[in-house]
């Protein structure tokens, strides 16, 4: 049977800032549907992968294809991949002199020309798929740290796109807004069909809604398998990595200080 082409793939990706290379090597493919969870300390370059994936950092070697297409190098072509790409921003984003429902609405206000009454009812419908239909008329600075995670949540999805990257969901959440954002992210991509990246540290609450796993370190991928073979890793990067250890081969900072360096 033939496979369905990739949602992502990328292929021998070399991505710099600068003259400093973050990452090397880098190969991936995302099939449709899938949760691929991008795990690392920080620092490791996950956020700088997550810019290839937006189109905002070319790449210094390789290529980055994202929902069939090459990621063009800017202009017009990017503008219209992007409108196709969800993200949840880890600071959500959301303005603060605007309504939740405003807030959600932004994107299609931004981005069509439907008219008013089907917005509303488009938006109705996306705060209704993260549970906040009644905290349509609230504000930013009303709501807990879970809530305005999932309007931030209901807001990329505004636009249906069939990718969603996820940067860092978790920051800042309790455990149990944790929780409630994390089976979110895994009932909607599977109810709306979509096809999910999760850039995160938060190893433990990411890993059960994953279907794959990715762990960077030392400028490169040290890991890619299904949750239950990273578990079963005795990789000394993922042991390390897993344990949350001090010592090991993931150096902790990148070069020792100069002597008479301000901290």
């Amino acid at each position: 049977m033939t496979q369905p082409s990739p949602i992502v793939a990328l292929h021998g990706l070399r991505l710099t800032r600068g003259d400093r290379t973050i990452l090397s090597d880098v190969e991936l493919r995302v099939a449709p549907g899938e949760i691929v969870a991008v795990l690392g300390p920080s620092g490791c370059g996950k956020s700088t992968l997550l810019a290839a994936l937006t189109g905002e950092l070319p790449p210094a070697a390789g290529t980055v294809e994202v929902l069939g297409q090459p990621m063009p190098s800017g202009g017009r072509a990017l503008l219209e991949l992007r409108r196709r790409i969800g993200v949840l921003l880890q600071g959500n984003g959301l303005l603060t002199d605007l309504s939740v429902a405003e807030n959600v609405a932004l994107p299609l206000r931004t981005h069509t020309d439907l008219p008013d009454v089907l917005i509303r009812r488009l938006v109705d419908m996306k705060l209704h798929a993260v549970g906040l239909r009644a905290a349509a008329d609230a504000y930013p600075r009303e709501l807990s740290g879970g809530m305005a995670r999932r309007v931030a949540l209901a807001r990329a999805l505004a636009l249906d796109p069939p990718l969603m990257i996820y940067d860092e969901p978790l920051t800042g959440l309790d455990p149990i807004a944790s929780g409630v954002v994390m089976s979110l992210v895994r009932r909607l991509n599977d109810t709306l069909g979509l096809t999910s990246i999760v850039v995160t540290h938060h190893v433990h609450e990411t890993l059960p809604i994953a279907d794959r796993a990715l762990v960077i370190a030392n400028g490169g991928i040290v890991f890619a398998g299904t949750p239950a073979e990273l578990e079963r890793s005795d990789d000394a990067f993922v042991q390390q990595f897993l344990r949350g250890a001090p010592d090991g081969p993931i150096a902790f900072d990148a070069a020792p200080r100069a002597a008479g360096a301000v901290a």
